[in-house]
């Protein structure tokens, strides 16, 4: 199993940031995320499931399907998305800390890399560390569109 994880400081209330990360139908419009096509009906919880298109390293869209495991509002998110031989798990938690004087976010966002097949470990032990640069790269530029979101300001080019 490999895991990365990066972290960033949001000037935003976690509620704010919570309701980013959740409102599915309004992330597309908030440069979040590509069209987002909801698979379950009902409020966002877990067993809530979508897809959406995520932008490759070699500048390619996949569209990835995602589910809530955890929703745990407005401290942690916990989502797994089915891959070819590796599952993956991401974890989203959020902290409230003060930051001259104004209530800011500690957002931690760690993805997992969980082999369900021979072949996704050995595939894993060849490409685990270009694997792990694109893996931090993503997420670092998923962190990056939320705050920038979060924060009021312009957002990153995202997958469309």
């Amino acid at each position: 199993m490999s895991t990365v994880a990066v972290s960033g400081l949001i000037e935003a209330h976690a509620t704010d940031v919570w309701r980013l990360l959740t409102d599915l139908p309004d992330r597309a419009g908030r440069h979040l995320a590509g069209p987002v096509e909801l698979l379950t009906p009902g409020p966002f919880g877990p067993g809530t499931r979508w897809r959406e298109p995520r932008s490759q390293p070699d500048g390619s869209v996949l569209v990835e399907e995602f589910r809530a495991v955890e929703a745990v509002p407005p401290r942690r998110l916990v989502l797994d998305s089915p891959g070819a031989g590796v599952d993956y798990r991401i974890t989203w938690t959020l902290r409230t800390v003060q930051r001259r004087r104004r209530g800011c976010t500690r957002v931690t966002v760690t993805q997992e890399a969980l082999p369900t097949a021979p072949y996704g470990r050995v595939v894993a032990l060849i490409l685990g560390g270009l694997a792990a640069r694109a893996v931090e790269h993503a997420l670092r530029r998923d962190l990056a569109a939320l705050t920038a979101v979060a924060e009021g300001r312009a957002t990153a080019d995202r997958a469309a």
